[in-house]
């Protein structure tokens, strides 16, 4: 497991923590060039020397090496998952909040377990925009009513369709949405766990949790149009949402902030409470 970086600087200490989850997700595979560190700083908005301690941390745990003609690349993984889990299917459903680390944290479970990964904006990204274009909105409307009551409804149905039908074909899911209104609702968990109960299946929930500075960090990085009224809105946006909120089910909570372990150290400690490794 990766060591926590130790930086007085919590913008050097984001960087590091949004590379570090890109690196061990798979978004950034062994042998990538890493950015220049003048690239990064335009992206972050921050100087070279900040960027330059977020580089210090992941060339010390390994991540990344510095090469004579390259520069930095992303280092050549040490050893393979240490294991599979075993047992009964399971559909793991993660949840939080936009820009809170949903994606990375599913898949790198993927990773770790060899599971089905189901992203719902991979899944439903191209027809939801263009749903609501053909509605008279546009793909960055993710507050209207037109897309809350007519295209969320169908989105998420999509993606428990293709849940069901991995769940099934005894096939473990790891799924990853903000799932908002159905985290808040005891009815949908009671619901779709006796839906996966009749299949045979376990269910497990996960929450992200991340402070309103590190998901903004997030969204503003992954550049996404859906985004547009949340920048343009940061704080009409984060009035509306509770920073603390704890699903009706049980649960883990994830922490994913630049002071929080490394998400892959406590990815390994939920699935070691799983008790499904060999």
């Amino acid at each position: 497991m990766t060591e926590q970086i130790s930086s007085n600087d919590p913008r050097s200490a984001q960087i590091a923590r949004e590379l570090r989850n890109d690196i061990e997700s798979g978004r950034l595979r062994p042998g990538d060039k890493m950015p220049t560190s003048r690239v990064l700083a335009d992206q972050w908005s921050v100087g070279v020397g900040t960027v330059n301690k977020a580089m210090d941390a992941l060339l010390s745990e390994g991540l990344i090496v510095s090469r004579a003609r390259s520069g930095r690349v992303v280092a050549l993984p040490g050893s393979a998952p240490a294991s599979r889990l075993v047992g009964r299917p399971r559909v793991l459903f993660v949840g939080g909040y936009a820009g809170s680390g949903k994606t990375e944290t599913g898949r790198i479970i993927a990773r770790e377990t060899g599971w089905a990964m189901l992203d719902k904006d991979t899944i439903t990204r191209s027809v939801v925009d263009t749903a609501l274009v053909q509605l008279g909105s546009t793909i960055s409307d993710r507050e209207s009513p037109t897309y809350l009551e007519v295209v969320r409804p169908a989105e998420y149905q999509c993606l428990e369709a293709a849940v069901m039908e991995n769940a099934g074909c005894a096939v473990s899911v790891v799924t990853t949405a903000p799932y908002l209104r159905e985290f808040h609702s005891p009815a949908w968990f009671e619901r779709t766990s006796a839906a996966l109960t009749g299949l045979g299946v376990e269910m497990s929930v996960v929450w992200i949790r991340c402070s309103a500075d590190s998901m903004r960090s997030y969204v503003e990085r992954r550049g996404a149009a859906r985004d547009t009224w949340k920048l343009a809105n940061w704080d009409a946006y984060i009035s509306q949402i509770d920073l603390d909120f704890t699903p009706p089910w049980p649960h883990t909570v994830i922490h994913n902030n630049p002071t929080d372990p490394p998400l892959q150290g406590q990815i390994k400690d939920f699935l070691r409470s799983l008790e499904l490794t060999r």
